[in-house]
């Protein structure tokens, strides 16, 4: 049965779409069979895989609703062993939608749960709150990767996160587990990154991972090309960053 990934931080441009992106195309180039499941109504990591959000027929949101299931939005993309649900901005919508609903926390965590024989892992790339949609993506997670960038407020709103983990593990998940916190935008050469990572390693004891992943430009220019670092340049340092990550998650088993 596959393990399911939420990559969450509701403060936004920390590389959560960057690393569900590049995690997932790694996993996949690693013969894993991978779902990338993307519940952020912006659509980055649809786009992100070549899809145009703007021809999508149906998404994320059709399956919160109930009007489809999981395996008809379904899609195959070009990429070895990687498979996505796509967003668009539907989603948007989903919030104030979903409030009228029965058991709302679980609509994600049942839809996907028939899919889950089919892979190794599911990764889910979250919204950047905490409402409705984040809670959903953490009751149906085994275990949540939380990106944080190397910068002075790096920690800031991170016991906020936190808090909701707790409650959510307190009132709809008791399995939920940190499977780790991933530093990005990482710069050696700068003191406040050592800083950085001595900050959130006494906040994380023991949850940090040993992968970093580099400020480069070529991860940053991936996207628009609509594919995964491996596949646009995977001689790079963000391509053998993401390919770390991969292996060093692996290593830990299913």
């Amino acid at each position: 049965m596959g393990k399911i990934i939420a990559i969450t931080n509701q403060k936004g441009g920390v590389g959560k779409t960057t690393t569900s992106v590049n995690l997932a195309a790694a996993l996949g180039c690693r013969k894993k069979k991978t779902l990338l499941v993307d519940v952020d109504p912006q659509g980055n990591s649809s786009s992100g895989l070549g899809v145009d959000r703007r021809t999508l027929e149906a998404s994320v949101y059709d399956v919160l609703i109930g009007s489809r299931s999981a395996n008809q939005i379904k899609m195959d993309t070009p990429f070895e062993n990687l498979d996505l649900l796509p967003s668009n901005m539907d989603l948007a919508g989903a919030e104030i939608e979903l409030i009228d609903f029965d058991h709302r926390e679980s609509i994600l965590k049942n839809a996907l749960a028939p899919l889950r024989e089919s892979y190794d892992y599911i990764l889910i790339d979250c919204p950047p709150s905490l409402g409705i949609i984040t809670t959903n993506a953490l009751c149906a997670a085994d275990t949540i990767l939380v990106p944080i960038q190397c910068e002075y407020y790096a920690l800031e709103g991170l016991s906020q996160l936190m808090n909701t983990v707790r409650r959510v593990k307190r009132q709809y998940n008791s399995h939920l587990d940190l499977e780790g916190v991933l530093l990005t935008m990482y710069d050696g050469r700068l003191n406040l990154t050592q800083q950085v990572v001595e900050e959130v390693k006494k906040y994380f004891p023991q949850k940090v991972f040993g992968t970093v992943i580099p400020r480069t430009v070529r991860l940053s220019e991936a996207p628009s090309f609509g594919k995964p670092i491996q596949y646009y340049d995977g001689a790079s340092k963000g391509a053998e960053a993401y390919d770390s990550l991969a292996e060093e998650i692996i290593r830990r088993g299913l």
